[in-house]
């Protein structure tokens, strides 16, 4: 499963491995990312497929960073959990 988050090019951390120093140093710099993010990308809903919001967001994240030179995109490839559940199953097999 691909995951992004957006962040600013002068901050050192990683809002994924990081998130609370991220999010003081984000704060301190008056970005306030988490409430930009909020406004721009879609919610999670019950409707829509959670690849398809993900894939929205993505490219809401990419137009952003493309207008406003201040943000970068951070990517992270994670197992997906439905993957882990079958390879949970076919080990309990063996």
């Amino acid at each position: 499963m691909r995951e992004v988050m957006l962040t600013t090019i002068d901050n050192p951390f990683d809002p994924f491995d990081n998130f609370q120093e991220w999010y003081k140093i984000d704060m301190q710099f008056n970005y306030n990312t988490c409430a930009l993010v909020g406004r721009l990308c879609l919610q999670p809903s019950d409707t829509l497929p959670e690849s398809y919001v993900n894939e929205v967001n993505e490219s809401i994240i990419d137009r952003w960073c493309k207008m406003v030179p201040t943000y970068k995109k951070v990517v992270r490839e994670t197992e997906d959990p439905e993957d882990a559940d079958e390879f949970e199953e076919d080990k309990e097999e063996i």
